[in-house]
């Protein structure tokens, strides 16, 4: 068995990892459709469907990056190879995605910016499944795995909060021409410079911080000559699992949310809160604080109350607490906008929120690790790369509908598209908050339902190890 812990060090080059995937997410999430609907003049469903379209094709290639990250024979393991061959091409593409040629205005950007979310996106995943799958190998231990991913949990959403930071606060800034920075087009192309360079040296650090492991990892099973069929059948054989079901159900409706929410976040915070970049900025720094009340408390948690409970508790709280202000406002129970308590009231709830939010991604993900050894008992097989890829595979098949689900707020509210804020009427804004809430409660309350049927807990898990003849 390998060794139960792991070195501070490793844990914190592994961690550092998952900035490369915060950063590109924060950036997808929170500023794509923004940009490309704002700020470039493109419809907003025909940006929509641009990542919708992505995600889907992307999430399709998901579970065979999987497979043949388990399956690959290299002197450098089988995870390391595609961390390493995917750093520049996926920094060069983010870096285009946010430059768009001059050439190109309005709709005639539809192309361009579904061709390089595609590439993006798989780029991303070839680095992202092998790098995330390499936790069920580091260690086999119960409590450690949520330890590492805490780490990995904290640098991921650390990172893509501070991107976005410095983004609201020194690109994204009101200019002569642009009243408001989020129409500022040279600083979303200064946020893809800063942010490639940030991906690029996040895979690498990651890389070469957990190469000493490789001797230690699992190797890859005797070669075999599979046909797709035969590897597909193998595939599903792995997944036929109900705890598997349970998590990746939960996935496909925290997606959903997730893709709703994130699309809408800037237009919530802008337009609903009426706060500035600066004040937007604050919030987004203000994840670090939620990062390390992740860092803490997803251990200790973990480890008091069992994963499965603490997922759940942790979860309900979560996902409840800052829909609650929007409906606090729509009840005109809330300070008008522009009042000095207004932004420290929804500044706490949202540390508290996100941090909680964070602690239950990183226990449920721990969840996912367990899961290889009850398949290896079951199969005979370790197939980490495919339980974490086909969680990827469902995040990113949904969550585009999500973003669409955003977009379509927007339409049903009749947002006004490249309005200023002082244009846009007060029934649309009303409307985006009363639509919100219950969209996004609704998946995510179901999201927690799925997660009561996962089974696995420490004494099964136990009982595997002890099966595998790996028992502590």
């Amino acid at each position: 068995m390998n060794n139960p812990h792991i070195s501070p060090v490793n844990k914190l080059t592994y961690g550092i990892g998952s900035i490369a995937y915060g950063v590109k997410s924060n950036g997808f999430d929170y500023w794509f459709l923004i940009f490309y609907s704002q700020a470039m003049g493109v419809d907003a469903y025909l940006v929509g469907l641009a990542l919708m379209i992505s995600l889907v094709i992307d999430s399709l290639s998901d579970p065979l990056i999987g497979y043949f990250s388990d399956n690959t024979h290299t002197r450098w393991g089988r995870r390391h190879p595609f961390m390493y061959a995917a750093a520049i091409p996926v920094s060069l593409s983010y870096f285009f995605i946010w430059n768009p040629p001059a050439s190109l205005s309005g709709n005639e950007l539809f192309g361009y910016i579904l061709f390089l979310a595609i590439l993006v996106r798989t780029l991303i995943t070839i680095y992202e499944i092998p790098n995330s799958a390499m936790v069920a190998e580091m260690t086999e231990d119960y409590d450690e795995r949520t330890s590492i991913l805490s780490y990995r949990f904290f640098f991921g959403w650390s990172g893509g909060t501070l991107m976005g930071a410095c983004t609201s606060y020194y690109l994204l800034v009101p200019t002569n021409e642009y009243s408001h920075g989020i129409f500022n087009v040279a600083g979303y192309g200064q946020m893809g410079l800063v942010a490639a360079l940030i991906i690029f040296t996040a895979i690498m650090t990651s890389a070469i911080g957990t190469h000493n492991l490789i001797p230690n990892l699992k190797p890859a099973p005797s070669q075999r000559k599979l046909t797709i069929r035969q590897i597909y059948r193998e595939i599903f054989e792995t997944l036929w699992n109900r705890s598997f079901v349970a998590l990746f159900a939960a996935a496909l409706f925290g997606a959903i949310g997730t893709g709703t929410a994130a699309g809408l976040s800037l237009y919530l915070n802008s337009f609903f809160w009426g706060f500035s970049t600066e004040q937007y900025a604050a919030i987004s720094l203000s994840v670090v604080i939620s990062a390390i009340i992740g860092l803490v408390i997803s251990p200790i948690v973990s480890r008091k109350l069992g994963k499965k409970r603490a997922a759940i508790i942790t979860g309900l709280l979560a996902f409840t607490i800052l829909p609650v202000t929007i409906i606090l406002r729509l009840l005109e129970l809330m300070p008008e906008n522009g009042d000095p308590i207004l932004f420290p009231i929804i500044l706490g709830v949202t540390i508290i929120d996100v941090g909680l939010i964070i602690t239950y991604q990183t226990i449920t993900t721990s969840m996912i690790a367990d899961l290889v050894e009850q398949s290896e008992v079951n199969t005979g097989r370790r197939s980490e790369g495919v339980f974490f890829a086909s969680m990827t595979f469902v995040k990113k098949f949904v969550q585009g509908f999500g973003v669409v689900m955003a977009s379509t707020i927007l339409t049903v509210a009749q947002f006004p598209k490249g309005a200023s804020m002082e244009n846009v009427p007060a029934e649309a804004i009303f409307q985006l908050g009363a639509l919100y809430v219950p969209t996004v409660v609704t998946v995510w309350m179901i999201m927690i339902w799925c997660i009561s049927f996962y089974q696995v807990d420490r004494d099964m898990h136990n009982a595997n190890l002890s099966a595998l003849g790996r028992g502590q």
